[in-house]
């Protein structure tokens, strides 16, 4: 391998990586990359604190960034590239190279560059992976980066046993291929015997005490001719972003410990050096002008262009979800767009007495909406009450409950109205389904859906795998005049058993049901557990003895649709 010639050996290096909190590597088995755009971003939010800190300290830096997010926020490209800093990428998606084939990961690549370079209206010459570091058997990629036009990578750290006894790989160098070369700018890393680490930023920092990595980093400046490559992510300026509820443990400890420190640590260490990019220090020229290209559709819509549209209501009720509800605004913008041309679609929200901000949020993110009603309870009094208040109101033939959580997707709904034939009256979503699927939900939360299914289904003629579930399409005429008793979470079930009970037709729809990321459930698992056995035990008793005991199903204190 050849040494790097011409470099500016005066300042070290600081690279800094466009991530949101939703996005990171923590919680990349919670979050599909399909559900970004749901999130609210705190990307602006950041980028303004880090460029701030690098003007404080007079520091340059180089900035990667996946190609999604210079295809829904060039303008946070544009502002980094107008301050002098280097815009250099990662791939479109945040995968590593164990997650899908080789080809494909060359061609998110491909694609990234593209957005990169569509946003910029630059070259881009430097790339970095999403995920983890390359390993010596994935040094295949080099070759693939160069011949995409990349000038250098910045992939590599020295880390656990990886490239132990070639510390060559620890420092720039210029990695000679078949027909070309490239760079290499690997993470800077300290050594206890053979095994190594990351010594220059990110969670490293915030999880372990500082004073060994300022030995260590005193010692590579003391020792080395070659800079400190330094690394830290925009959300770890971010001590106050939302809470992904449904992490372990051990992934909030990974993500959220520490976050308040981060800014004083990085702001330090860019007082006490001088930072330059990758671009400044390679000394390479500046990245040519490209063409514009029309912007990518890149969420094709999935559904058909019908001559005539359906006018659907979808009932959601909220109670204390200040947290989710921008997150669920960003999903129904999502659900317009893959439903259009099949459905014109109205909302009613039902704030059930909640005593956080919830109807000011409401108000404020769809207020202004002509298709939108917002009702309100002036105490909490369940989620079947509310689902009731919001049919009171309902005057289209189709309606549909939705969770306000988003635990399942409204975008399921185009393939659930395929289902709702001229003989079917309800179209409930199943995730129990042999079809359907649990994504990371808690398996106590599993057994209790099981449990009620069985013995619904032993007093029930619909005989169904789950009646739990609030997420629901209906035809009008099957919530005329439907009361019920509970007015809790037990209550959705009773709705769905009224329907079955005055001879409608049930259908089934495999779902995909995800754990709740914002906020907290509000389930009280044993009282509720105990309201289905007492629904089933009411619905076995009217069974029995015939339609003269329906008052088993109606108490004084029932709710009525009229």
């Amino acid at each position: 391998m050849d040494e790097p010639t011409n470099l500016v050996q005066a300042k070290h290096i600081l690279t800094i990586v466009i991530e949101d909190y939703y996005q990171v590597g923590s919680f990349q088995h919670l979050i599909p990359n399909d559900y970004w755009g749901r999130f609210e971003s705190r990307l602006k939010r950041n980028v303004d604190v880090a460029l701030a800190l690098l003007e404080r300290t007079n520091s340059t830096a180089t900035f990667f960034v996946c190609g999604w997010i210079a295809d829904y926020h060039p303008e946070i490209i544009k502002i980094i590239a107008s301050k002098g800093h280097e815009i250099a990428c990662q791939g479109y998606f945040h995968h590593n190279l164990e997650s899908i084939p080789k080809a494909e990961f060359v061609k998110d690549i491909k694609r990234s560059k593209e957005a990169v370079e569509r946003a910029l209206g630059k070259q881009v010459q430097g790339f970095r992976i999403a995920r983890g570091w390359l390993k010596p058997s994935q040094l295949w990629l080099l070759q693939e980066l160069a011949d995409m036009g990349f000038e250098y990578d910045s992939s590599l750290c020295r880390h656990g046993f990886q490239f132990a006894s070639q510390p060559e790989y620890g420092v720039i160098h210029k990695h000679a291929l078949a027909n070309s070369s490239i760079y290499e700018v690997p993470v800077s890393s300290g050594s206890i015997w053979k095994w190594s680490m990351p010594i220059a930023g990110g969670n490293y920092w915030r999880q372990f005490p500082l004073w060994p990595f300022h030995k260590w980093i005193q010692k590579w400046v003391s020792s080395h001719q070659e800079p400190l490559v330094s690394y830290f992510h925009i959300w770890e300026l971010d001590p106050n972003q939302p809470v992904i509820s449904a992490a372990s443990m051990l992934q909030k400890i990974r993500h959220y410990r520490n976050l308040a420190t981060m800014q004083d640590k990085i702001q330090h260490y860019l007082q006490e050096y001088s930072f330059t990019s990758i671009q400044q220090h390679l000394d390479l020229p500046e990245p040519a002008n490209v063409s514009a290209t029309e912007q990518q559709n890149i969420d094709a819509s999935r559904s058909p262009v019908l001559s005539k549209q359906a006018d659907l209501t979808v009932v959601i009720p909220c109670y204390n979800e200040e947290q989710t509800l921008a997150y669920l605004k960003n999903t129904l913008q999502r659900f317009e767009q893959s439903s259009q041309g099949l459905f014109n679609l109205h909302y009613i929200f039902i704030d059930d007495g909640s005593t956080d901000n919830t109807m000011q949020c409401l108000q404020s993110l769809f207020g202004e909406n002509k298709q939108t009603r917002i009702l309100q309870h002036q105490r909490n009094q369940g989620i079947a009450a509310a689902i009731l208040t919001g049919f009171a109101k309902v005057d289209t033939e189709l309606l549909a409950v939705i969770d306000a959580d988003c635990t399942f997707s409204p975008e399921q709904l185009i393939d659930m109205y395929s289902l709702l034939t001229d003989d079917v009256d309800v179209v409930s979503a199943s995730p129990m389904h042999n079809q359907g699927s649990m994504q990371n939900v808690a398996y106590w939360r599993q057994s209790m859906s099981k449990g009620a299914a069985f013995l619904h289904s032993l007093v029930l003629h619909n005989k169904l795998t789950s009646y739990t579930s609030c997420f629901r399409l209906y035809r009008r005429h099957t919530i005329k005049g439907l009361q019920v008793t509970n007015k809790g979470f037990c209550g959705v079930t009773e709705i769905l058993a009224k329907i079955d009970l005055a001879g409608f037709k049930i259908v089934e729809f495999p779902a995909m049901l995800e754990v709740r990321l914002l906020g907290a459930s509000k389930i009280n698992v044993i009282k509720t557990m105990l309201d289905h056995l007492r629904l089933v035990a009411r619905i076995a008793r009217m069974r029995l003895f015939g339609k003269s005991t329906t008052k088993d199903l109606v108490d004084k204190d029932e709710q009525r649709v009229e």
